[in-house]
């Protein structure tokens, strides 16, 4: 009933699971459209939300300055996350379901037990709110985008303005973040050296992420539309029309076939991901 702040797919591509303005996390049966579950217990905007690797449960983050841990099947609320001072802006799960990373406008990124809720880690160093964070493929390591222009794990520079996404590709030997300067990046995430710049958007860029495969990337923007490029070459691929206000986030599926679209107009999106046709 209010702005889609966050969309993912479930891991084995049946549902999606969308965080929103109303203060709700909900899931949706990926191939109908159909309305799931809904879970509640937040008293801010979802900012962030999606299912761990096994589909079990899901996290997410609010400007309620927590972040909470669902049953998947049941809705009920496994735990809650509490240490945040200011809203929580991204929340991810270890590939092992077993540790939690948020990031906030508190400027910290913080581990969590994902069993007991216990904090684990507080990571300091950003000098403004924490909007992206991510775990590496392997869980050793986490990338953080922040609206201090920087990305935090090596020194990322080229930014221009806020760093809204971040995520690692699927081998770990990349990492791609978009931004209010209206570009898409991929960096080595050994050196930090910038290896491609996307720059066809024509206004903030807000969530990017890798295919499955790793040959390509997704993003979202301010402009409305949803965007495909070459992870390699550059190249735009695709660009999906349809949103009528801000796209906020964007996923593929796990096959790479589809994405999925979060919007300020409200809606999820479902699109062919080779085609660019409208799916739901």
């Amino acid at each position: 009933t209010s702005a889609v702040t966050c969309v993912g797919f479930l891991p084995d591509g049946k549902q999606i699971v969308s965080g929103s303005d109303d203060y709700s996390v909900r899931v949706w049966n990926a191939s109908t459209g159909a309305y799931l579950q809904q879970f509640d217990d937040h008293t801010d905007w979802v900012t962030s939300a999606e299912f761990s690797y096994d589909g079990k449960q899901i996290v997410s983050g609010s400007h309620d300055k927590s972040v909470r841990v669902w049953d998947a099947s049941t809705s009920a609320q496994l735990q809650q996350c509490d240490g945040h001072t200011d809203w929580v802006r991204s929340v991810g799960f270890l590939p092992d379901g077993k540790q939690i990373v948020s990031g906030s406008d508190d400027q910290s990124v913080r581990v969590w037990d994902a069993s007991s809720g216990a904090q684990l880690h507080q990571l300091d160093g950003h000098t403004h709110s924490v909007a992206s964070v991510r775990f590496s493929p392997d869980g050793k390591q986490i990338v953080s985008g922040s609206w201090d222009n920087s990305l935090g794990l090596q020194q990322f520079d080229g930014h221009t303005d806020w760093v809204a996404s971040v995520g690692f590709s699927p081998d770990g030997k990349e990492i791609v973040s978009c931004s209010y300067d209206r570009t898409v990046r991929v960096w080595n995430a050994s050196s930090g050296a910038q290896l491609q710049q996307f720059d066809s958007h024509t206004d903030w860029v807000t969530s990017v992420v890798f295919s499955p495969d790793g040959k390509q990337i997704v993003s979202s923007s301010y402009d409305r539309s949803v965007r495909v490029w070459n992870a390699s070459t550059g190249a735009h691929l695709q660009q999906f029309d349809g949103h009528t206000d801000w796209v906020l986030s964007v996923g593929f599926s796990p096959d790479g076939k589809q994405i999925v679209s979060g919007s300020y107009d409200k809606f999820v999106r479902v699109w062919h991901a080779p085609t660019g046709a409208q799916l739901q």
